[in-house]
């Protein structure tokens, strides 16, 4: 009993070094301060910290890359114009970007060429396909101003009367398509990311309940020689904070060097063909300030996420002996 109440009054008593309150008497911690449990919930933590990180890195990526894509595809419209038997394909282009040029809230309008044209069909067509026999559309790109609104209605109007065989796409079917393509993947990491911190706290309370069953006589003991609950619960809480720190921290920073490593080798590839097309569809792999802030934040919602859950568990346990 006296080892029990020298614990209590340490409540009381000038602060101790480390996170533990120990006995006067025997000199033991509630909570050991070091144990192969211990080192196990700070693996466990780190494992869980780093793929929620990468899955919120992820969600930041899908969003910047998806967010640069509707803004470069909101900048520019396209006019194709089909060559038919009887008209001047050349005439018909000329006309066609006096048009959209003379709009309101269009800042230029430029052809392409025929080989141009051309080119743009190579990915499906093979290169060096004989296209001379073909009735390849002429493409002209129209980009619009920043802060100014475009009728496309009232052009599309504009472009038929004079060329028939013109067609105006402003789009905008492409843009909601890559925002709902966006906003589907952005739901799937997040919902992974809940099952992450619901995984992360099945083991810190797998782990309390651990340290609760090793130090069974000793909490009982405190318990009914008159220590609060708030007491008891706090050694658990302190502790397993620490150890989810520890392990939030070692997460988050391995999350960042796989983020700062990409960064550096998408880089090193953008001068390649296939670096190009890999920075067109998943951007630089630069989280930016937002990216790693949310990574922190991680880190720092795990070690909250110990203490607490530890804090509830106790609590809930303490109340049965009552």
């Amino acid at each position: 009993m006296t080892g029990a109440r020298s614990m209590v009054d340490s409540e009381e008593s000038p602060a101790k070094p480390g996170w533990i309150s120990r006995s006067r008497a025997t000199g033991v911690a509630l909570v050991p301060a070091a144990s192969i449990a211990g080192r196990t919930l700070v693996t466990v933590v780190a494992i869980m910290t780093f793929l929620a990180s990468l899955a919120a890195g992820g969600a930041v990526l899908i969003s910047q890359t998806s967010r640069d894509w509707r803004s470069a595809v909101s900048r520019e419209a396209t006019i194709q114009v089909r060559p038919v038997p009887g008209r001047d394909i050349e005439a018909d282009v000329r006309e066609a970007v006096r048009i959209a040029a003379g709009a309101p809230g269009v800042e230029s309008a430029q052809p392409l060429s025929k080989h141009d044209s051309e080119a743009l069909l190579e990915p499906w067509l093979g290169q060096g396909a004989a296209l001379d026999d073909i009735p390849v559309p002429r493409m002209i790109v129209v980009k619009l101003a920043s802060r100014r609104t475009v009728d496309f209605a009232a052009l599309r109007d504009q472009l038929l009367k004079s060329i028939p065989t013109a067609a105006l796409d402003d789009h905008r079917m492409w843009s909601e398509r890559l925002a709902d393509m966006a906003n589907v993947l952005v739901a799937i990491t997040l919902v992974l990311l809940a099952l992450l911190v619901t995984a992360m706290a099945l083991a810190v309370s797998f782990a309390t309940h651990g340290a609760m069953a090793g130090n069974r006589e000793i909490i009982e003991v405190l318990h009914f020689v008159g220590a609060s609950d708030g007491f008891i619960a706090r050694q658990f809480q302190r502790r397993f904070l620490s150890l989810g720190l520890r392990g939030g921290m070692i997460g988050a920073a391995g999350a960042c060097f796989v983020f700062l490593a990409a960064g550096l080798l998408s880089r090193r590839l953008i001068a390649t063909p296939s670096g190009e097309q890999l920075e067109a569809l998943f951007g630089s792999f630069s989280l930016g300030v937002v990216g790693y802030a949310a990574v922190v934040a991680i880190a720092l919602v795990s070690a909250a996420l110990c203490g607490q859950t530890s804090r509830v568990i106790v609590f809930r346990r303490l109340r049965n002996l009552s």
